[in-house]
């Protein structure tokens, strides 16, 4: 969480500091500048040299502290806003107080930099103290409130309160967003979590429930107890499963949960064991390559789809599988020759905890960013259309293991 959020935070922040380094160099040129522009007009050069050279050389030497919130510490806030107060009243002593009152003080427009550093660094609570003490500071040079100074100041006032409202809006944003990415991707850790309970355990518990009574004796005992376990997981699994907890430094745990393999997968190798007696498949004489994490779960919805064709079709069912290799998708079709699903009974079924379909079909789709399409006519039998972009599985097949 705290690596997520702080990636997420450099995103929005680092542009921010970038700006206000930049602001900085070329205001401190700009006040170069115009020291040496107006160095014969000046009453007491030395003065207005002494503190540009101060300037220059301060504002060159903390740019490291302006690259982030981490290195801009309150010390160095204090020492700068301290260093631009300064400057301002010190104009007074390196200038006529006729030449003051139309131009400006020393630090010119650097100043705005300093207080720019305390609305990034902690909100616009920062910077309304900062710029009131360059509005104080300015007041108490000039002597007296001309129009144009208090327009200036009034300006820098707003404008540092706007931004640093700004920049506390877009860190509770931040913060939102990196709790929805959390949440989503334990959510996304349940759903796989319950699509290996049902292609496993689930079964298993269906199996020695349906043996164990057609055997009857102590067998049936033993089919009633795997059966109760067996609502009991699944009503667990539909209410969701708790979040496998990891340190900030842990290896993510992807939809497979295991470590990535280098280079494509041929999905027909994965889907040919499914061809028995009475399952054909039908595939391209080239093959269909794709990111190993993606065959796997595309192979495991196909097996997911042909063992609700067992279970609900009978033994006696024919299947099919077609696999489509497309330019844009891959496409893999399994179809039943089955009494086909009533209407209503998936639905059903997802409310009893069976998840068969929304999880192990359709979930481990929308997790590749594909789609799962489930046609049924009673009496016809059941068709399921399977389909994965490339696009969408090549972009995650490109994921680092850290996140």
């Amino acid at each position: 969480m705290a690596g997520r959020e702080r990636v997420l935070r450099m995103s929005v922040e680092l542009p921010l500091w970038r700006a206000l380094a930049g602001y900085r160099v070329l205001t401190m040129l700009y006040a170069v500048g115009l020291c040496v522009t107006s160095y014969e007009n000046f009453t007491r050069p030395w003065i207005a040299v002494g503190y540009d050279a101060v300037l220059a050389v301060w504002t060159l030497a903390t740019l490291p502290r302006v690259r982030g919130a981490a290195s801009c510490t309150r010390w160095f806030l204090a020492t700068d806003l301290a260093i631009a107060l300064a400057g301002v009243l010190l104009t007074g002593f390196a200038d006529s107080h006729q030449r003051i009152a139309g131009g400006p003080t020393l630090p010119t427009i650097w100043t705005g930099g300093a207080v720019l550093a305390f609305a990034v660094k902690g909100g616009w609570r920062w910077a309304a103290v900062a710029s009131t003490a360059v509005a104080a500071a300015n007041l108490v040079e000039r002597g007296q409130p001309a129009r144009d100074t208090v327009h200036s100041l009034i300006l820098v006032w707003v404008a540092s309160i706007g931004i640093g409202y700004v920049v506390e809006v877009a860190r509770a944003s931040e913060r939102t967003l990196a709790r929805a990415l959390e949440i989503e991707a334990a959510t996304r850790e349940r759903e796989r979590l319950a699509r290996d309970i049902h292609d496993s355990v689930l079964q298993v518990l269906a199996m020695v429930k349906r043996r164990g009574t057609a055997l009857g004796g102590e067998a049936a005992e033993l089919g009633r107890l795997a059966g109760e376990q067996e609502v009991a997981l699944r009503t667990l699994v539909s209410r969701g499963l708790p979040p496998v907890p990891r340190g900030a430094g842990d290896t993510a745990v992807r939809v497979t949960g295991e470590p990535e393999e280098q280079g494509p997968v041929d999905l027909r190798t994965l889907l040919a064991p499914y061809a028995r007696d009475r399952v054909s498949l039908a595939e391209p004489g080239a093959p269909v390559p794709l990111p190993p994490a993606a065959a796997r779960e595309l192979a495991a919805a196909v097996g997911a789809a042909l063992d609700n064709v067992r279970r609900h079709a009978g033994e006696g069912a024919r299947a099919w599988i077609l696999v489509e290799d497309e330019p844009a998708d891959v496409l893999v079709t399994v179809r039943d020759d089955g009494p086909g699903i009533p209407e209503g009974r998936l639905a059903e079924a997802e409310g009893e905890g069976r998840l068969g379909v929304a999880q192990s079909i359709r979930g481990r789709l929308r997790d590749l960013g594909g789609s799962a399409e489930l046609v049924s006519v009673p009496g016809q039998g059941t068709e399921v259309e399977l389909k994965v972009p490339k696009g969408a599985v090549a972009a995650r097949g490109k994921k680092t293991e850290r996140r």
